[in-house]
This record gives structure tokens, C-alpha cells and sequence, in this order.
């Protein structure tokens, strides 16, 4: 009347993996949507502070779990996809597995499958954040202390989000306000945070190096555009959005791209 015990996947055949659930199961990802390190302009900060981590883990060497916090478009879950890219370029054995927010509550047999295989993984959780009845943030202490059994020692977590705290700044507020001891009120949710070693905080870009995101790209794709109608067309296309992000510079230049009838991929 049991189910069949869950079988590992052959890592080998990827280096990026999807977890499901219902039934438990790592799909393989043939080809990973990223964009290379050099042409994520600035982040320099936080990008090399992840791509040391992530270094050092995949050489079997001390690693934080991280988390990567700020604006909206500005380039965190790239930035762990290109991490990622660029370190198993040189160390094959780092693989990454996705996992959604909603089936965090399954993250103890994931990684009970994980810590079994001679691989490194990198385990990603992209958006993740926390409403005021969301019990999640639970599950999540798994992978972060790892209980009894600690965190295997091949998997690392890292996560991006909107909120430093993971969850909204008016909940924290509300539950200060009405609690009887304020401090012991949010002191479990918002020390969930802590647990991560390294913080990267992304904050809104200039406009000199939304500009560059631009010429990065089409440097990269050979897009060739006059400089001032170039720089004219971006800011304009950018004041319509109401936003200055390496997302909005990225869909002007699909746009761009798109008029030069080039492909991009």
C-alpha cells in the first residue's frame, strides 16, 4: 500500500533540475533561461560576493545560504542563473534545483533525495515571501538549520525577494501593535532571515547604468543603432514604464532587436 520509494534522477544527464510534486519528481532542464555574468552591469558587488560563495561550495569548501533582497527587476534571479552557469563551466559537479515557494512543505524528502547523490546543488527559490497566516516559512527552517540531521553538507539555498524580512513591513507592524509581548510576536518570522549568512540588497539602478545594459546587450547580439537615437529611444521607453530596471532595459532591447530584425534568444 506504499509508494514506491522516490528514485534519483541520473544528475549527470543536466545541470539544472525542476523539483514537482504530486508525484515527487526532479525534471531535467535541457537548456537553462539565463544570460551570461558580464552583462549584468550594476551589481558588481553583489555579483562577485555570490559568485565567491558559490566557488568556494562547488570546491567542497565552507559555503553561506544567501539571500538576494531589493527592487523588482534589478537582476536577482539572473543573477543566481549566471552564477550558477559560470561556476559549472569550471566545476561540473554543481547542479541547481528550483523550487517553488508553494511546495517548500516538501522540501525534507528533496533533500533527503539531494543529500544521497555525489553531486552539489545548488537548491533556488525565486520570489519567495511569507503572508501573515502563510505557516511555509516552517518548512523553510529545514533547509536553512536542517533539524536534527543538519543541512547536508552538498546543498546550499538561495533565494530572492522583494522583502529583506520576507514578508510585508505592515504585518510586522500589526503584529508589534496587538501582541502581548512585541518582541516575541514577530521574533520567529522575522529571525527567519537571519538564518541566511549573506544578504545582497539591489536597489534601483541610474540612469548611466541602465544606458549600459543597453549597449551590453547589444554589443552581445550585434545590434547596431545610432548612440543618440539609441540613448533617446531608451529613456524615453523607459519614462513611459514608470521604471528604471535591468528588466526594462532588457524589453526595450528585445524590442530594439526586434526593429533590426535580429533574433534573440
Amino acid at each position: 500500500m506504499a509508494p514506491t520509494p522516490l528514485e534519483a534522477p541520473d544528475f549527470s544527464a543536466a545541470s539544472a533540475f525542476v523539483w514537482h510534486v504530486e508525484p515527487d519528481r526532479l525534471s531535467p532542464v535541457a537548456a537553462v533561461n539565463r544570460v551570461d555574468l558580464p552583462l549584468l552591469v550594476g551589481i558588481d558587488r553583489s555579483r562577485d560576493t555570490l559568485l565567491d560563495n558559490t566557488r568556494r561550495f562547488a570546491r567542497g569548501f565552507g559555503a553561506n545560504n544567501a539571500l538576494l533582497w531589493g527592487s523588482r527587476g534589478m537582476g536577482k534571479s539572473s543573477l543566481v542563473k549566471a552564477v550558477h552557469g559560470a561556476v559549472h563551466a569550471d566545476y561540473p559537479i554543481l547542479k541547481i534545483v528550483e523550487l517553488q515557494r508553494e511546495d517548500l512543505p516538501s522540501v525534507a524528502r528533496l533533500l533527503a533525495l539531494l543529500r544521497a547523490a555525489p553531486y552539489r546543488f545548488l537548491l533556488f527559490c525565486d520570489d519567495l515571501s511569507f503572508s501573515h497566516d502563510d505557516q511555509h516559512y516552517k518548512s523553510l527552517k529545514a533547509v536553512l538549520d536542517g533539524g536534527i540531521e543538519g543541512r547536508p553538507e552538498n546543498v546550499v539555498f538561495y533565494a530572492t525577494s522583494n522583502r529583506r524580512h520576507l514578508m510585508p513591513r505592515d504585518m510586522i507592524e500589526n503584529e508589534r501593535s496587538s501582541a502581548i509581548n512585541p518582541s516575541e510576536a514577530v521574533e520567529e518570522k522575522v529571525s527567519l532571515s537571519d538564518r541566511f549568512g549573506l544578504w545582497l540588497g539591489f536597489h534601483p539602478c541610474t540612469q548611466d547604468e541602465y544606458l549600459s545594459m543597453i549597449d551590453g546587450y547589444c554589443a552581445a547580439y550585434g545590434v547596431r543603432a545610432d548612440p543618440e537615437t539609441l540613448r533617446a529611444e531608451a529613456i524615453e521607453w523607459q519614462a513611459t514604464r514608470g521604471a528604471r530596471s535591468g528588466r526594462v532595459a532588457w524589453q526595450f532591447f528585445v524590442d530594439l532587436a526586434g526593429r533590426h530584425d535580429v533574433a534573440v534568444s
